[in-house]
């Protein structure tokens, strides 16, 4: 086709050309003497972005489901019991994975367009007198659905209750585009992808650790025993030691790595803060456009609405997949698809990583021009108007010194 594609997926996002810029180069080794002075900096500035100062991070070739799997290997026993829910694709997988790695799950089942359920965790939580919930599970985005969960009202459940539980917080499509807290909200373990927020190839797991969290697997490792789900490929503490004057225990991916170097030196230049401004803005305007169109998001509760993706719901009658579809193979646009649950449901539009306002914008008119192929009823142009209305009344802080 004549013309650049649209990437309006929820990840992979787009690359930007100074860390694709930063990845064309010589493969090298990655025991070279001089190799700690690149991953040391690094990974003290990875910190900066998961915001945790005690804590560490830790950077495993693989995906955010990688991430999940590390998370429950280095920290629990076949059968501990873990405290989780699934209202959305992603949240649900990693429920799954819990039970498979024959851990004891409790899982609160919502209707997909939820957070996570806040009360119910409560009261699962004060029921537990023993403490034998040993971990509690939080999807902060669900990618499929376009929700935003309260990861610090679950720690102030805990802190209330005084419960030991770890929290583990799936950050894959909201670490590095909108808040996150990880010393402040006393996350134990937090998984991040390199394909989302920050911007990047897909192929880096990128993993928070509290202090806490390591103390207690050392402890562990002390009484090991036949039910240990083991650490093996994900172990915390093997990576941690190598890192410590910047090696890995297994050849790392040097190529991403490098890219990474550059995606969290471009999110520290625009400072963390307006990243989060700058993700709110975008989804604001998608809203917006939405509202226009005459539909609605999953997401039930507008308070919950999430600022790096949008799913849509279409029409009771109409298919989600047939917008999807004209909006790829006559625009070059790439539409998030309906998961589960929601498949054929929602399409969805991803608004995160190296994203501003036109490029939004051009989402936004494929995804009318797909609309109106598929037989959607609304005015065209609308949307996109409605978008444009918001962000010349919302103009950044930047561009408003400019003038």
């Amino acid at each position: 086709m004549i013309g650049n594609k649209t990437l309006a997926v929820p990840g992979p996002t787009n690359l930007p050309p100074r860390v694709a810029r930063a990845m064309a180069v010589p493969l090298e080794d990655h025991r070279a003497p001089d190799m700690g002075e690149f991953i040391v900096p690094l990974l003290q500035d990875l910190k900066k972005i998961f915001r945790t100062e005690t804590g560490h991070v830790l950077v495993f070739p693989g995906s955010g489901s990688g991430g999940w799997e590390a998370a429950l290997r280095n920290t629990l026993r076949e059968g501990d019991r873990v405290l989780g829910a699934s209202f959305g694709q992603f949240s649900m997988l990693w429920v799954e994975m819990c039970c498979q790695l024959r851990l004891n799950v409790t899982n609160i089942d919502c209707r997909w367009g939820e957070a996570t359920p806040v009360d119910a965790y409560r009261r699962a939580l004060e029921d537990d007198k023993s403490h034998a919930i040993k971990a509690v599970l939080v999807c902060q985005n669900e990618t499929a659905t376009g929700v935003t969960s309260d990861v610090a009202a679950i720690r102030a459940i805990l802190d209330d209750l005084g419960h030991p539980a770890l929290l583990f917080v799936d950050g894959v499509s909201s670490i590095a585009s909108i808040e996150f807290d990880m010393d402040g909200w006393g996350v134990d373990v937090a998984v991040a992808g390199s394909q989302k927020g920050f911007m990047m190839p897909t192929g880096l797991a990128i993993v928070g650790v509290s202090a806490k969290c390591m103390q207690l697997i050392a402890a562990r490792s002390l009484r090991r025993g036949d039910t240990d789900i083991g650490y093996g490929y994900w172990d915390f503490a093997a990576m941690l030691n190598a890192n410590k004057s910047g090696y890995f225990p297994y050849t790392p991916a040097m190529t991403l790595m490098r890219g990474l170097r550059e995606s969290t030196d471009m999110l520290l230049e625009e400072g963390l803060n307006n990243v989060f401004d700058r993700h709110f803005r975008l989804a604001e305007g998608v809203r917006r456009a939405v509202a226009a169109w005459g539909l609605r998001p999953c997401a039930i509760d507008p308070a919950t609405v999430s600022d790096t993706v949008t799913a849509i719901l279409v029409p009771e009658g109409s298919d989600a997949n047939d917008v999807i579809k004209a909006a790829y193979r006559r625009y070059g646009v790439s539409l998030g698809g309906g998961l589960g649950a929601v498949a054929g449901k929602v399409f969805r539009i991803g608004h995160l990583g190296w994203l501003n306002e036109t490029m939004v914008l051009q989402a936004l008119g494929g995804a009318e021009l797909a609309m109106c192929d598929a037989g959607l009823a609304f005015a065209p142009g609308s949307g996109v108007g409605a978008a444009i209305s918001y962000f010349n009344a919302q103009k950044p802080a930047n561009l408003l010194a400019a003038e």
